[in-house]
């Protein structure tokens, strides 16, 4: 029996992303055992750093240690939430395969009383630190206040019980996956925000010679999830807006034809850039290029290198 070494981050939700993934594989590949492998990245180590190794261009700090167990050969696939990916890695690695992906969107939990943004009272306080989220709230709802909100899931639900927050903001995907979905107050449509790109998807990663594994990890691979994800990255990758910019990119696929909506925003929400296209799924990079030309011809420009410099 063939042995392949599945490699994640040792948190709730990357376990729970991890066992998903084994288990589907489990179903193509009956006779191989898997077996995971839990690896503490630089970001599990250094949490309250996460924002000063962003500024200075780290984007590897979730996902760094596992690239390495990988080239070693210590582990032979890595599971990665996809948003945490950086749009370039290293040649010898390549993303074999991205499963189904599930829901894109955001979502709020909130206090009694405060489970909708409508029903937020003025000036009410919110939770996050994500600044896409930030500068997208305070677009829809200038009156909010932005609370800084940082940990794993069960340490932001908990915090909601504080007087520091009335309600807080999550990714819906990681709620799903860990089985708290009942935890959900308010799905947030992406005409009020916009997600980040890649969000809700994972990624297979594996060495790019590894032809045997790469055949394993395509096996739970969704065409339509790569062709939306792609035109999403690309997006990404056109702006050179990396994850300390308000930046959403949302794709869908209907009737044969991908559409790719961007956003790009002020910090403090008092401008936000809007942009679609749409075309042939195949054409998928060639849309997030073209999407993300369009948005700096707009002046996306000026409004990445704000958000650069206020945050440094």
């Amino acid at each position: 029996m063939r042995t392949v070494t599945v490699g994640t981050r040792g948190s709730t939700l990357a376990l729970a992303q991890t066992h998903w993934v084994v288990a589907r594989l489990k179903e193509e590949w009956p006779e191989t055992d898997f077996r995971i492998q839990t690896i503490a990245t630089k970001g599990d180590r250094n949490r309250a750093s996460l924002i000063s190794m962003a500024k200075e261009g780290d984007k590897g700090f979730w996902i760094k240690e596992i690239e390495d167990a990988l080239l070693a050969k210590r582990i032979d696939i890595a599971v990665h939430s996809l948003k945490d990916l950086p749009t370039s890695q290293p040649e010898e690695l390549e993303v074999a395969s991205i499963p189904k992906r599930v829901d894109a969107r955001d979502v709020l939990i909130g206090k009694e009383g405060m489970k909708r943004l409508a029903d937020l009272p003025q000036g009410a306080r919110v939770g996050t630190s994500s600044v896409r989220r930030k500068a997208f709230l305070k677009a829809f709802r200038p009156d909010l206040q932005i609370v800084g909100l940082r940990g794993n899931i069960d340490t932001r639900l908990a915090a909601l019980a504080s007087d520091e927050y009335d309600a807080i903001i999550l990714a819906a995907a990681g709620l799903i996956r860990t089985e708290m979905r009942h935890r959900i107050d308010e799905f947030i449509e992406p005409d009020i925000m916009l997600p980040a790109p890649g969000q809700g998807a994972l990624a297979l990663e594996t060495r790019a010679d590894d032809d045997l594994t790469v055949e394993v990890a395509y096996a739970i691979h969704d065409h339509t999830t790569d062709d939306r994800i792609t035109a999403e990255r690309e997006f990404l990758a056109g702006l050179g807006a990396g994850c300390m910019a308000p930046v959403g990119a949302h794709a869908t696929v209907k009737g044969g034809i991908l559409t790719l909506e961007g956003w790009v925003a002020a910090l403090d929400g008092s401008q936000v850039l809007r942009a679609t296209t749409s075309g042939d799924p195949s054409e998928c990079a060639e849309l997030g290029a073209e999407l993300a030309n369009d948005t700096l011809g707009q002046g996306a420009q000026a409004l990445v290198d704000a958000a650069h410099e206020q945050i440094a």
